[in-house]
């Protein structure tokens, strides 16, 4: 299978297929729970639909919650109707008959994320194999998920906007910006600026090693999408060759305020920079 793996979403549907040509259960399904909520996130149906994307149900309702309880191993229902822990569930109810297979999936430092499981209408006579790849999968997942959260903390760090006082703060954009960076830089700053409140963020773009044509135009879509948003947006430490390329590309800043640095966009906005020499 060639799919390109990026992140949780992708292993999951990846895996939820995989599961699908190996364990002959109708449905196979990743559900998250917060202790409060089961929601099914992904899911493979066979021959009949038992479970869709999306569907939420309350979590004590759910098999999910006996998984859960049963700790870090593979809970094996054959029939649901049988078994004590589950003949008397509403869902199995509705369900009719059936059988079940689920194991949780956590975080690192422990901490549940939600469940792997498979469900069909019918008993189903689950072997060892089964249990073995449902064990192997819920501990990928839970690598994938501490993958993704280092991940984020790391692209949240590539976007470090400064506070500096109460509605103003220094968005310092350093190293080498690649496509896939500038848009994380546009969708973090404004989120960041929104949640922060801010009239004014100075950009500098001191720090950048390498800049072209697609890059300038990020930069100046973020600028006018900052002040669609309420923010005033002063860029700061462009150097010659940076004002050479947009002037070579007719990308012009408009109405865009220009300091040649922190200090000047600082007393533009009424403040100041002073030096303290303790005596």
């Amino acid at each position: 299978m060639n799919h390109s793996i990026r992140n949780f979403d992708d292993a999951a549907e990846t895996i939820l297929k995989f599961l699908s040509t190996i364990v002959p259960v109708n449905t196979l399904f990743i559900a998250k729970n917060d202790e409060c909520t089961n929601e099914i996130e992904k899911v493979v149906n066979k021959k009949g639909v038992l479970l869709d994307e999306g569907d939420k149900l309350p979590f004590n309702d759910t098999y999910c919650k006996l998984s859960v309880n049963h700790g870090n191993r593979v809970l094996l229902i054959p029939d649901l109707q049988h078994s004590e822990l589950t003949k008397s569930m509403d869902v199995t109810l509705s369900l009719g008959n059936g059988s079940f297979i689920g194991i949780p999936i956590y975080y690192g430092d422990g901490t549940n994320y939600g469940t792997i499981c498979g469900l069909d209408n019918e008993p189903f006579e689950f072997h060892e194999e089964h249990i073995e790849i449902f064990t192997t999968m819920a501990s990928l997942l839970s690598y994938v998920l501490d993958l993704d959260r280092v991940n984020k903390e790391v692209e949240e760090l590539s976007v470090p906007i400064v506070s500096l006082t109460d509605g103003v703060a220094v968005l310092p954009i350093i190293g080498d910006i690649t496509e896939k960076r500038a848009n994380l830089i546009i969708d973090s700053t404004l989120k960041q600026s929104t949640s922060l409140s801010l009239r004014y963020l100075i950009v500098d773009l001191s720090g950048i090693i390498r800049i072209n044509e697609r890059i300038i135009h990020y930069l100046l879509s973020m600028m006018k999408m900052l002040k669609l948003v309420g923010v005033t947006p002063i860029l700061t430490g462009i150097h010659p060759e940076h004002a050479v390329k947009m002037v070579d590309n007719r990308l012009l800043v408009g109405d865009i305020l220009i300091k040649n640095s922190l200090e000047s966009a600082l007393a533009h906005i009424g403040f100041s920079l002073v030096e303290n020499n303790p005596k």
